[in-house]
């Protein structure tokens, strides 16, 4: 059943919306190709045939924050826009609309694939046929279902045509997703991640799929046209918008963080796990956090065997589209660059990767387009820079490449950037067409019926325009290889690679003369064969020694990659073949170690032990240490235990070590790490009751008597007098006064005062007694007491006028604005290192807030909660309670951070029940009793940080 549609068509002559000017390097030129309201809030592109530029739009993004009657509104739905050039003078002046549905409620997703148009918006990948070309779709599927994260951003993202003719695409945290592809099998990824939208309000972690592995979080994905195959590439991705696919077959991604400064861009190893919950999405990062351990390696576990390295910490952010720039258009020099789009940078990054090891550095990262002007460190230099309002409107959302080798960026024109809000009424857009300067690009015609057009398709710089014309040559079969092997010399290596990949189709003829591409001098020229190969569906003729005694680690890290799922005695082979060459500070080499070894870490191990054995002193080489590290074996437990006690380690080895023990899930490397808790080096004896308070709640949880080790008698006493006055409260034979004496003496008692919170918000609190709790409780010792009881019982107006244009129109200072801060927000947030970390890290807060919409946040707290930052109200069946931010989750234990920072481990069956909070735990100013101008300090203080 299709859509009844509207076509519309729009011409450019309305006036331009106001919008921020770009910089950028000399040699290229930007202008304004399209704008509203030609199309509105776009989410991404893709580009056709005809070199029309395809718009997913997000009109109705987050309706349930937003006034349908304020916000311009879609009432039939989201839309699918279709934008033209059609005089070629570098402006759009055509558009219409392709489709109008009511199930796309901000698509996030778009690829134009020959007459089919698939829109990823969750839960659906749907596709639109366009049987007779009239940009009208004459039906509509439903190509795969399950997604998490209807109307949400962690969800359903961009699909693009890989060089092997399957499609790769990806989606967020916002799960679960269970989804089950034409050929019956089924995915199952989770996490304990929930909220940011109404309809996200359940998930868990531990899921397995129809492989047998636990996939977590956001995902990187593959499929066939025809939709089997489905396969998980890598997991545990927070919210990568985009997942690029080059011709080479390197995937790369972007990462946004949990408002802290730990945005990311990063290469994607085959099967990489990227870090951000734990390995079975039950905890979060909060509640992996080492002490000691900065937030960056936090966040993305970058100090736990098994996880990718993280990549380029590019700051605090929101990045969205990626981009490798394959064409010719801007010369040879450009040829291969990595872009990202950072919505909340204002800006488009960009890298030249080069082989590193056995994977990929990203090299230096520069500031290609942008807004506003950045030094080295991602400062804007401008001192009143937080007074430009529309500088910081640029969003770019998504990035692409023309048929014509333009480079084309959308821009979702808002003043706000995350937070699951828009703060723009009327949802305007642009998309800015990037060219060389002094030359003319042109939209080349596409020619798909005959031989030499379906070669020049495949040359184009477009990705989506070539499978078409992939999968023609493809069906000619050998036929097709001398229009191909030219192809393999072209000046340009990413037509050299696209031919590769192709030529492993062509038949058995074609698969032998890409194995003949093994013997090659170059590296790259191997890695592509071999990845083609593998593409082709018949890796099993491969030359197995050859290709893991490569000269490449590259090469022979990719080949191992292949054998991970092969019986062990393949396995074995490889692993001891491997260890000849072994660099142990390649991460990527030593991981698909681990993953060998997988199943056989005992084996594994003692094969190690013996490639790199001890000296005659014990002494520990690099290689042993990193292989012992990385595969969790039993028989590595002794050697550990005794390394610890070697009193010359150091403290940097001795958290080696400590952490190589603690990935063990054997009860002897807890009694290991446990012999070490009262060690007279108390560097040592304070890792080891880390590592003992950490595991008890996870792992390890079965091997130790926990309660002899953990019990603590003066808690157990508080609790049980807390427990006697909460029953005097209920008494109703006493006097009224001996009550009310036992309630102030609750509100002053931290623990007391989690109880009477707990019973004021399940109305269990006499109503007597709660005009004396409201007087007493402000006073309590915990933070988390105090936020949870002025949330619940409101603060005092004092007369503050907090309007945000008074704010604004007020004569700001810079020093007075941080004596405020420490004032008033120290408690709570940092700044460059001062300060506590119970709310986000503030120190780049002014790379994705202007003025306006940081004053908004201040005054409005409730408006936005960050994940991770929902107040949990969590009761036991003792009576005590816990207020706070939950960090993990499994099938029988919980982690909850109270306002205080403190991590506690619950069992589940120690819980009552547990509330998500309605207001977030940072009070407004009122409560705070700020006045006006020190609020305006505060934000001339964090905008202007350096």
């Amino acid at each position: 059943i299709i859509i009844a549609l509207s076509v519309l068509s729009y011409s450019c002559e309305s006036d331009a919306i106001e919008g921020p000017a770009l910089f950028s390097p000399e040699e290229f030129e930007i202008s304004v190709w399209a704008e509203s309201p030609m199309f509105f809030n776009p989410t991404n592109m893709d580009v056709d045939a005809k070199g029309r530029i395809w718009v997913t739009e997000a009109v109705n993004y987050r309706n349930y924050n937003n006034d349908s009657n304020s916000f311009l509104h879609h009432a039939q739905g989201d839309r699918v826009m279709i934008l033209e050039d059609t005089d070629q003078d570098g402006v759009a002046d055509s558009s219409r609309v392709f489709v109008q549905d009511p199930d796309l409620v901000s698509p996030l997703g778009i690829a134009v694939l020959g007459n089919k148009v698939f829109v990823s918006c969750a839960p659906h990948l749907l596709v639109y046929t366009d049987e007779d070309g009239d940009d009208v779709p004459d039906k509509k599927e439903i190509f795969l279902t399950g997604f998490g994260g209807l109307d949400h951003d962690h969800s359903l993202h961009s699909i693009l045509a890989g060089p092997d003719g399957k499609l790769y695409f990806n989606t967020g945290n916002a799960g679960p997703h269970q989804v089950t592809d034409k050929s019956g099998w089924t995915l199952r990824s989770g996490s304990l991640y929930t909220g940011g939208s109404p309809y996200n309000t359940s998930n868990s972690g531990g899921q397995i799929s129809d492989d047998g592995k636990v996939y977590v979080g956001g995902l990187a994905l593959k499929i066939n046209p025809d939709g089997t195959g489905l396969e998980v590439l890598a997991h545990n991705f927070r919210n990568s918008y985009e997942v690029f696919v080059d011709s080479r077959g390197d995937l790369w991604q972007n990462d946004n963080d949990d408002q802290v400064v730990t945005c990311r861009v990063s290469w994607i190893p085959e099967k990489g796990n990227a870090g951000y919950f734990s390995s079975d999405g039950t905890r979060t990062w909060q509640a992996d956090q080492r002490p000691g351990q900065d937030i960056f390696s936090a966040h993305w576990h970058q100090d736990d065997p098994g996880v990718m390295p993280a990549g380029d910490k590019t700051g605090a952010g929101s990045p969205t589209g990626m981009m490798r720039y394959e064409g010719d258009a801007f010369g040879r020099q450009f040829r291969g660059t990595l872009m990202s789009a950072d919505a909340g940078r204002n800006s488009i990054f960009s890298y030249q990767p080069q082989v590193f090891k056995s994977g990929y550095e990203l090299g230096t990262r520069t500031i290609l387009f942008s807004s506003v002007k950045e030094d080295d460190e991602g400062y804007v230099w401008n001192d009143t820079s937080f007074q430009s309002q529309k500088a910081k409107w640029f969003r770019p959302s998504d990035l692409v490449t023309g048929t014509d080798g333009a480079i084309y960026i959308a821009d979702w024109y808002d003043p706000v950037v995350g937070g699951h809000q828009m703060k723009d009424t009327t949802a305007v857009g642009k998309i800015y067409r990037i060219v060389p300067k002094d030359k003319k690009l042109s939209t080349p015609t596409l020619d798909y019926d005959s031989d030499q057009g379906l070669v020049e398709v495949l040359k184009n710089p477009a990705v989506n325009v070539r499978l078409k014309a992939f999968e023609a040559l493809k069906a000619k079969g050998d036929t097709a290889i001398p229009l191909i092997e030219p192809l393999l010399s072209d000046e340009n290596p990413f037509i050299q690679s696209r031919a590769i990949y192709l030529l492993a189709q062509l038949g058995e003829q074609g698969k032998q003369k890409t194995l003949k591409l093994l013997d090659s001098e170059d590296e790259m020229t191997r890695l592509e064969a071999l990845r083609a190969i593998k593409a082709s569906g018949n890796p099993s003729f491969l030359p197995s020694d050859q290709l893991l005694q490569d000269p490449s680690a590259l090469v022979r890290r990719t080949y191992a990659a292949m054998l991970w799922d092969r019986d062990w005695e393949v396995r074995k082979k490889a692993f001891e073949l491997l260890l000849k060459d072994f660099d142990p500070t390649d991460s990527w080499y030593l991981d698909a170690l681990g993953k060998l070894a997988t199943g056989h870490e005992q084996e594994a191990f003692a094969i190690s032990i013996k490639t790199f054995p001890l000296t005659e002193k014990g002494e520990w080489s690099e290689e042993l240490e990193a292989l012992a590290w990385r595969i969790p074996s039993k028989e590595a437990i002794p050697a550990l235990k005794k390394r610890l006690e070697n009193e010359k380690l150091g403290t940097k080895k001795q958290d080696y070590v400590l952490t190589s023990l603690a990935f063990i899930p054997e009860k002897s490397a807890a009694e290991a790490i446990y012999s070490f808790s009262n060690h007279p080096d108390s560097s040592l004896a304070e890792m080891a009751n880390y590592w003992l308070s950490f595991r008890q709640g996870n792992d390890w949880k079965e091997f130790l008597d926990w309660g002899k080790i953990g019990v603590d008698p003066e808690k157990t006493r508080k609790l049980a007098e807390m427990k006697a006055k909460r029953s005097l409260l209920l008494e109703e034979k006493m006097a009224l006064n001996d009550r009310k004496n036992q309630a102030k003496a609750m509100a002053k008692d931290p623990l007391g005062g989690q109880m009477l919170m707990e019973m004021l918000v399940s109305n269990s609190l006499p109503a007597d007694l709660i005009d004396t709790v409201k007087e007493t409780i402000p006073s309590n010792p915990n933070l988390g007491v105090r936020v949870q009881a002025g949330n619940y019982f409101g603060s005092k107006a004092n007369g503050e006028n907090y309007a945000i244009d008074h704010l604004k129109s007020l004569n700001s200072d810079v020093l007075r604005g941080e004596a405020a801060f420490k004032s008033f927000c120290t408690t709570c947030h940092s700044v460059n290192g001062e300060g506590k970390d119970i709310g986000p890290d503030l120190s780049q807060i002014k790379t994705k807030y202007d003025q306006t919409t940081l004053l908004d946040a201040i005054i409005n707290p409730n408006g936005g909660i960050v994940f991770g930052y929902e107040p949990w109200l969590v009761k036991l069946k003792s009576g005590e309670s816990y207020y706070g931010f939950i960090q993990g989750e499994t099938k029988e234990t919980l982690i909850i951070k109270d306002l205080s920072g403190k991590r506690i481990t619950l069992s589940l069956s120690e819980i009552d029940q547990k509330k998500q909070e309605a207001y977030s735990i940072m009070p407004d100013p009122a409560s705070l009793g700020m006045k006006s101008q020190e609020l305006a300090d505060i934000s001339a203080y964090l905008l202007n940080l350096r």
